[in-house]
Parts: C-alpha cells; structure tokens; sequence
C-alpha cells in the first residue's frame, strides 16, 4: 500500500461526518455566515456525591443558509471533586447533526467555539478520549451498574458539534450535556468506547445498495471486554444498520442491533443487559443498506453528498478509545485501528 493512499484513508475517516442533506453546503473553516457566541456553561448541582449531575453547552452558534462546519470548545465542567459518571444525557439543535463528548487532557479553556477536526482527539490519547456520540436531537447513555467514567476534579471537557443549514434563513444552533453520578461504592470498571466501520462505498444514482456485510475481526486486547450498548451511523441515503456477533468470517451470526424502522436521523442506541461478549476469535458482521435519491453517485466521506457505514460501541473494563475501519480498496482486505495500528503513522 502506497503511503498517499494510506494517508487518504485515514484523513478521511478522521474527518468525521456528512451533514443532513443535499444542501451543496461547503464545508470549509469558520468564515462568512458562521458567528459564534458562548459564556461559561459549566454548571452543577453542588458536591459530586451519589445523583449529582453537571452539565455544559456548546452555542449558541449562528449559521448562515447552506453553511456546514464542524466547532469545538474547551470548557471546565466545575464539579469540586472527583467522581463516577453513571449516565450521560445529551441534546442537540434541530441544524446540526452530531456531538461529540469527550474528556480532555488540555489545561486552558476555550470558550468560543473554534474550528475543529473530527475524532482528532481519538488518535492521540495523551489529548483525551471520546465517551460519547450523539445523533439524536435528544439522547442519553445509562452505564450499567458498577461502570462508570472517571472524571477528575474541575475535569476538562471537548464537546464538537457538525451542524448544518439546509433551509433558506439563518439558524442558531446549541448543544448541552449532563453528566450524572453514581456511588463512588458501586464503582468497578472504567467504561470506554469504539468507532468501527467500511469505507468501500459506492452508490450509484438511484440505486439501492448494501456494504456488508462486513467481517471485522475483534482486536485481541479486546477479547474479554463486555459490551453494553450500540448505534448503527449512516448519513441521509441511509435506510438501515444492522450489527452481529460471529466467531468467525463464516459466521454462525447472532444478532445484537437489528431495529425495526431504523432512521439515519435518529439512530437508536441499543443497550444490552446483561452486556455480551464476542465469541473467542471472534469478531462484528454489519451491513449498511441504502437508497440513492439524490443526483450524483455517493462515495464515502464527510460531506453532505458522501456517506458512511460506522457503529459506535460502548464497552467495559477500558482498554482504550479505539477508531477502526476496513477495506478492500487495497487487494486484500484490511482492518486498522487508531490509536494503535503501525498505519496511524501516517497521520
């Protein structure tokens, strides 16, 4: 594999998602039409004990028509101590189209929001780590008892908001989360998180077509671990993710998200309790289906024309946030994960 080409791959992936729709949005820095304004916005409500909750935001943002970016802040969540996050809620504008949650290593806030890279923080543990991903306009992750994230006292947090303005008026765009405490007591296993997909995409106009299904063989530092909860990711030509467990390429499969009227908008998280294991050697099979309608033939990528075919996956005891991808684009077929895989250096 020739260096450029490893180098595509994996810029593109790292460069997150497409917006809502064929909007012909570009997707260049914060330049005309996108002012942003934001105060503090941490927030608690006192102690860090068993139930207590702290919240933070991203916004408001001003977007103009047709503009599509993707923005950080930096903020301090201002709980006193340490403790257990037990649950996550959060809620996102009707213009935008992901959040993503992560706890930073960076010692200075950032405020306003500022242009931004996709899962950068990903490939780059020593800056952080993602703990969650959300799609929906409303959304919460509940650990399972005795799982929780650490947070420090006054913990640092990134929250990366991809928005985009399809109609023809300006829109203002906001983000918040809220992260909520459990026992210190009940603490066991320190949750973590995986981003896995395909990037061999091609849609012709009007096609219908399925990637997948897809073999991704487990790490094997990941043997052991416990799965708890899943979202199938699509962008606007999507029309369904389904997700298996399989000990092998030649299956028998067993499946673990298959969602009756799934919606590339509002991807339903699945939880599973108990959570599972994949079988010894093991690996997921999914398949993306979808449904060309617009005017030009779709490949993978972030922009509203493009699309994706990932699942994020919610996993304890931690071994380490991990993105992940496959491809036959290459002659065989290959799998990476970043942080990780000798081809992360080509970043």
């Amino acid at each position: 594999m020739t260096k450029p080409l490893v180098t595509f791959l994996l810029l593109t992936l790292v460069q997150g998602c497409g917006g809502d729709s064929e909007a012909g949005a570009s997707a260049g820095g914060g330049g005309s039409g996108a002012q942003a304004s934001g105060g503090n916005g941490g927030g608690g409500t006192g102690g860090s004990g068993a139930g207590v909750s702290f919240s933070t935001q991203i916004g408001p943002i001003d977007v103009a028509p047709g503009y599509e970016n993707t923005q950080c802040v930096v903020r301090r969540l201002g709980n006193p101590s340490a403790f257990r996050v037990g649950r996550i809620d959060n809620a996102i504008s009707s213009a935008s189209h992901h959040l993503i949650v992560y706890r930073s290593s960076d010692t200075e806030e950032r405020l306003e929001p500022f242009d931004c890279a996709p899962f950068t923080e990903t490939l780059d543990p020593s800056k952080g780590s993602p703990i969650m991903v959300t799609q929906k306009h409303d959304d919460f992750l509940q650990l399972p008892q005795g799982v929780g994230y650490t947070f420090e006292a006054n913990q640092m947090i990134r929250l990366e908001l991809h928005y985009i303005n399809t109609k023809l008026a300006p829109e203002t765009v906001t983000a918040t989360t809220k992260f909520t405490a459990v026992p210190e007591s009940e603490y066991e296993h320190e949750a973590d998180f995986l981003f896995i997909g395909d990037i061999d995409i091609s849609i012709p106009v009007g096609a219908t077509v399925t990637v997948g299904p897809t073999y991704f063989p487990l790490p094997a530092e990941f043997a052991a671990v416990n799965f708890f909860a899943l979202t199938g990711h699509t962008h606007q030509f999507g029309t369904n993710v389904s997700i298996a467990t399989t000990p092998s390429a030649s299956g028998p499969d067993t499946p673990v998200y298959d969602v009756p009227g799934w919606q590339w908008s509002e991807p339903a998280t699945v939880q599973h309790d108990p959570a599972f294991q994949l079988p010894s050697g093991g690996g997921f099979r999914f398949r993306c289906d979808y449904k060309n309608t617009g005017t030009k033939a779709v490949g993978f990528g972030e922009s509203a024309n493009a699309e994706m075919c990932f699942f994020w996956a919610y996993y304890y005891p931690a071994k380490g946030p991990r993105v992940c991808f496959q491809t036959d684009q290459t002659g065989p077929s290959l799998t990476a994960c970043c942080p990780g895989s000798p081809l992360c250096s080509f970043l």
